[in-house]
């Protein structure tokens, strides 16, 4: 790991010149309607039903939403498995109009690259090459199927940096220019006590790491694997 670089890092999200993802997607919002005659077409990542619970809601009335469930980092197998059968009772019991996409599940091949950067502490280099590698995998679907706009929910989450988060997104629409990334903070303006009201409603599982055994490690480290 760079010592120097983590440093920075840290620094960095002390600053107090940060951008307010929330009050820019309002705006977004109010422009999109006045640009827009029908609904726009926005595919949604998303890692897990709590974390998808407000962005779907605070979305719904805005988009016309399809959520992508590609996240090969989560282990084990049965974790994978967990999370997305929640994110499909979830979707069922909330708007089974929604289509869900699921991936292959691949995460030997995924964690591969991740090896190398497997001491970096949480939600730093390696997490960031996580974020940006299931992101890229779905903006590139949206691309490729006609979406207007593309988003991930994982700014919803208290251990996620959503400077980081929307700095990634702006990086990557270069790399897609037909499809507009939607900026967000959904852990602002309310999201974060929402969530967890829905989430308590649906009494949905909630798990208590990120997703990978590097997490599970961090989360646990008294644990044998």
């Amino acid at each position: 790991m760079n010592e120097q670089a983590y440093r920075n890092y840290l620094k960095s999200r002390k600053s107090s010149h940060k951008t307010n993802y929330y009050l820019l997607s309002l705006k977004e919002l109010e422009q999109n309607h006045k640009e827009f005659p029908a609904k726009p077409r926005l595919l949604l990542h998303a890692c897990c039903a709590v974390c998808a619970s407000y962005p779907l809601e605070f979305l719904a009335n805005h988009f016309q939403l399809t959520v992508y469930y590609n996240n090969s980092n989560i282990w084990p197998k049965e974790e994978y498995d967990r999370r997305l059968s929640e994110l499909r009772r979830y979707l069922s019991e909330t708007d089974p109009s929604i289509e869900l996409i699921t991936t292959p599940y691949h995460h030997e091949a995924y964690m591969k690259p991740l090896e190398p950067m497997k001491d970096d502490p949480e939600g730093f280099g390696r997490c960031f090459y996580c974020y940006a590698v299931r992101m890229n995998e779905a903006f590139a679907y949206a691309e490729t199927h006609g979406f207007d706009f593309f988003t991930t929910v994982m700014s919803i989450s208290r251990q996620k940096d959503s400077q980081k988060m929307n700095e990634i997104g702006k990086s990557l629409s270069r790399l897609h220019p037909t499809v507009r990334y939607f900026y967000s903070d959904f852990k602002k303006g309310g999201g974060q006590v929402r969530k967890d009201e829905l989430s308590a409603l649906h009494g949905l599982y909630r798990q208590d790491y990120c997703g990978c055994e590097y997490s599970w490690k961090n989360t646990h480290p008294d644990t044998c694997l």
